[in-house]
């Protein structure tokens, strides 16, 4: 039997034992704070941006709007020229919020600037991007 000055075998933990549990303890931790945080269901932006997004163009005459994926992930405001086969130009004002909502896969609307042209006058045009 042990004496009551000496610790038995069974009881008697070294410096090292204490170290080495601490410290996997503390591990143990971290890989459960790592694994709930990558863990998510619900990310706030989808993996893969849509593809080029087509904009459809009110009372068209040639005009073309195209917003490419590289536009979208860059996620700078940007103004469009949608001049296409149009002999004459209108620009589109795109936020930063309308690309977020275009990488997002939602719909986005917004009116041309106003440009004269022989054959139609002054006028706009409404833009519609739909992404799929």
């Amino acid at each position: 039997m042990a004496s009551l000055n000496q610790p038995s075998q069974e009881s008697r933990h070294t410096r090292r034992d204490f170290t080495l549990n601490a410290a996997l303890a503390l591990l143990a931790g971290c890989v459960i704070t790592i694994s709930d945080a990558c863990g998510s269901d619900s990310p706030t932006t989808p993996s893969n941006p849509p593809a080029d997004v087509n904009g459809a163009i009110s009372a068209n005459h040639g005009h073309t709007a195209v917003v490419t994926t590289a536009q979208m992930t860059a996620g700078n405001a940007l103004a469009l020229s949608i001049q296409g086969t149009a002999a004459h130009n209108h620009t589109l004002s795109l936020s930063q919020a309308d690309l977020q909502m275009l990488r997002n896969r939602q719909s986005v609307t917004h009116d041309s600037t106003s440009d004269p042209s022989n054959t139609f006058g002054v006028h706009l045009h409404t833009v519609t991007f739909t992404p799929v």
